[in-house]
């Protein structure tokens, strides 16, 4: 079950979000959120939802184990065993086919490929679940004596398909210890309505056309398709993505969560590490805190420092996907940070030149994110630099893209994604604020009103039309 989704907006969000409202005491409350999120996966996943319990259940029990350990080797060794555990189970499940495949392309054995399927959200819940267990033996949080707590921390809907990853450090007090307000409710659904807005009327648009141009033979594309289908799955990707975050963040604060931000305006960035410290902050600080730090970070000269952040980046590409074209996706972000760390020219660009080598080094970087095979990637970068000498089907092709609704879409994506920050950012300051001036009641007023009608229409749109993808699903 997705968000965006007739079921979800129609069914399980209202019934759940209304028990919740009329159940006493915190405790029924936190069993009603585990029932309803175990439920949720389970709507698609009814028998891999065993293994995300078990996953909980396993992390649960070697948390305790190191909290209560007095030597320091037994609790290495739960540590190395909780981390064997999770990663084994995240290797068999996403990896073991793409193992095989690659072998088999490198040795020419012939082995048969296992045909697992992947569990949603595998990589999300077990990188929250192995965070818990590393920070329980860092002595960064206490390891937590209620199951329950620790199924829900793992479970809760609103993150357990794509994020953003949650820390248990930033959660366990509202575990225990939460209060539902009015103005958390108002600003949470708000807050998720503008999410479900960017997925379905923006990134579903941009996606029809992505699909479109990706999905057309070689022979067809010229330079100006091409850019198109970058451009396009480039904004796609980042309202598909933020759109689900903003999603969970308001569904979060809807039953007295709060998610820390998970995008920043991310093609405003001036460099590609810029871009980093923006997009899916969530996963970027995790491979941050729990690989690059223990690596040595940048503590052991610059060779070493250069090696981590190649073996960070290589983890990024691979996390995303058991394809090759994702391992290049990392590497590719990876060599264009080493870029801007050895040629420090580069991070000193004007302010415009650097939005638009950034810009310029994202978007070639999701073709390949998006590409079926290394070879598809290339040729389609290709065609962006070069595919000037083609027939009238691309012309034709292009055309058919350019439609008045897409170009008004277009001109809408173009403009969120960054050059309408500050008066975005000054009218939810003044929408949240709590000074209870009359600008600020208008305000709300207005952005309450807003989202009733972009709620109306997005269930219309969904009801009308059948394509609705979503990227991070498979992640």
């Amino acid at each position: 079950m997705v968000f965006s989704s007739l079921t979800f907006l129609c069914v399980f969000l209202p019934v759940t979000f209304a028990l919740y409202c009329v159940l006493p005491g915190l405790k029924a409350k936190n069993i009603l959120l585990i029932a309803a999120s175990l439920l949720f996966y389970a709507y698609g996943e009814p028998v891999y939802v065993l293994l995300m319990i078990g996953s909980a259940l396993g992390n649960y029990l070697f948390a305790l184990l190191i909290g209560n350990a007095r030597k320091a080797a037994v609790k290495k060794a739960a540590m190395v065993a909780a981390a064997a555990l999770n990663l084994g189970v995240l290797g068999v499940f996403k990896y073991a086919g793409f193992a095989v495949e690659s072998l088999n392309a490198v040795t020419g054995l012939g082995l048969a490929v296992p045909a697992i399927t992947l569990p949603i959200g595998i990589s999300f819940f077990t990188f929250q679940a192995l965070s818990y267990v590393i920070d329980v033996y860092r002595a960064q949080v206490p390891a937590e004596k209620s199951f329950l707590n620790i199924l829900l921390y793992i479970s809760f809907f609103p993150q357990l398909i794509a994020g953003p990853i949650v820390k248990f450090h930033d959660v366990n007090e509202a575990l225990s210890h939460r209060r539902q307000t009015l103005d958390g409710v108002e600003t949470g659904l708000r807050r998720f309505i503008c999410g479900l807005g960017k997925k379905v009327i923006v990134a579903n648009v941009m996606g029809q056309a992505a699909d479109a141009v990706f999905g057309a033979e070689s022979g067809a594309l010229n330079s100006p398709l091409a850019w198109l289908g970058a451009v396009t799955y480039m904004l796609q990707i980042y309202y598909d993505f933020s759109g689900y975050s903003d999603m969970a963040i308001g569904l979060g604060r809807m039953f007295g969560f709060e998610f820390k931000e998970n995008f920043n305006y991310p093609y405003t960035a001036l460099n590609v590490q810029d871009f980093w410290r923006r997009w899916h902050i969530s996963m970027s600080t995790w491979f941050k805190e729990y690989l690059y730090i223990p690596l040595g970070g940048n503590r052991k000269g610059k060779a070493r420092t250069a090696i981590n952040k190649i073996i960070v980046f290589f983890c990024t590409g691979l996390w995303h996907g058991a394809n090759w074209t994702f391992v290049v996706w990392g590497l590719y972000h990876g060599a264009f940070l080493l870029l801007e760390n050895y040629v420090p020219a580069v991070k000193k660009l004007p302010k415009a030149v650097g939005k638009i080598y950034t810009w310029a080094v994202v978007c070639i970087g999701f073709v390949f994110f998006r590409a079926e095979s290394i070879g598809q990637g290339a040729s389609f970068v290709g065609k962006m630099f070069a595919g000037f000498f083609t027939g009238p089907e691309s012309h034709a092709l292009l055309m058919r893209q350019l439609t008045p609704w897409f170009l008004f879409v277009f001109v809408i994506a173009v403009l969120g994604a960054g050059l309408l920050e500050k008066p975005i950012s000054h009218v939810k300051a003044l929408a949240n604020g709590e000074d209870g001036s009359p600008k600020a009641k208008a305000a709300r007023i207005i952005l309450d009103a807003l989202s009733l009608a972009l709620l109306v229409w997005c269930v219309m749109r969904l009801s009308a039309q059948g394509y609705n993808p979503f990227i991070y699903f498979r992640f």
